[in-house]
């Protein structure tokens, strides 16, 4: 059988029952990805393999790199190597904040690396208040297996977290998957800023793994009124839904779920 694209097959032991067998085995890429913003490098950060462009254009926008990606001229793979993305704004456009004296890095584990503060965070986003989705409590609870269709390499490989992008009544939008929680979403986002889609207002972020701060924010950068998890949220994660009029529910598994902020949202039969 053919391998997704990200994974990779390696020879392994596999111990069953006691019993021994060589066998291969099917596992998730991880490589690391330079993002150069006009010929400067901003950050480095380690992902699965594909959707490289979406994941920049979705970086730029979570981080607050670009107020308006109108200003985004080109964002292509360098020539030389596939684990570099360029990216080249308009020159001397305003609105292209470029990090200061230190660069991102980003494990597939945590997205915030190398922030300065909390509020540095909070600085450039746009408060969801005014977002009247309503949301209908069993569409939610449908959302999971929806999300679970759409990861072929998590079901080769049993490794990978994934993002989905819904509309309020469900439709799917995309979904991306990546070693990295924080790079699924923000090819998500990217995906959205490479169609002209943003803000996102109205529609619904799923998340496979364990919702902290940093996805919080990312959904908040890109006007997702609706953000849900299928683990347990952080306790930031909360306060920032509450802070800016987001919806937040968690640990969304069947008909057993929790609401943390923006209930008023949600529609029960």
């Amino acid at each position: 059988m053919k391998a997704e694209p990200g994974s990779t097959s390696v020879e392994v032991v596999a111990v069953r029952a006691g019993a021994r067998e060589v066998r291969p085995e099917t596992i998730v890429v991880e490589e690391p990805l330079e993002l150069r913003l006009d010929d400067e490098p901003i950050a480095v950060t380690m992902r699965t393999p594909g959707h490289d462009v979406e994941l920049a254009a979705g970086f730029l926008v979570t981080e607050g790199i670009v107020s308006d990606f109108r200003v985004v001229n080109s964002i292509a793979h360098c020539d030389e190597t596939q684990n570099v993305v360029e990216i080249h704004t308009e020159p001397g456009a305003s609105g292209v904040r470029r990090p200061e004296a230190r660069h991102f890095f980003a494990s597939s584990s945590c997205g915030i690396c190398g922030k300065a503060t909390l509020e540095a965070l909070r600085t450039f986003a746009t408060p969801l208040h005014a977002d009247g989705v309503r949301v209908d409590a069993k569409l939610l609870e449908a959302l999971p297996a929806r999300l679970r269709a759409a990861q072929p390499l998590f079901h080769e490989t049993g490794a990978l977290h994934a993002a989905a992008l819904f509309s309020a009544d469900g439709a799917l939008l995309c979904a991306r998957e990546d070693v990295g929680r924080h790079n699924a979403v923000d090819k998500v986002v990217g995906w959205a800023a490479l169609e002209r889609r943003l803000p996102l207002a109205g529609t619904i972020l799923l998340a496979s793994g364990r919702l902290g701060f940093e996805i919080a924010q990312k959904a908040l950068a890109a006007g997702i009124p609706v953000l849900a998890a299928i683990s347990g949220p952080s306790s930031l994660a909360v306060e920032l839904a509450r802070e800016n009029g987001m919806t937040l529910v968690a640990f969304l598994r069947g008909d057993a779920w929790n609401v943390y902020a923006g209930a008023e949202r949600i529609q029960f039969s």
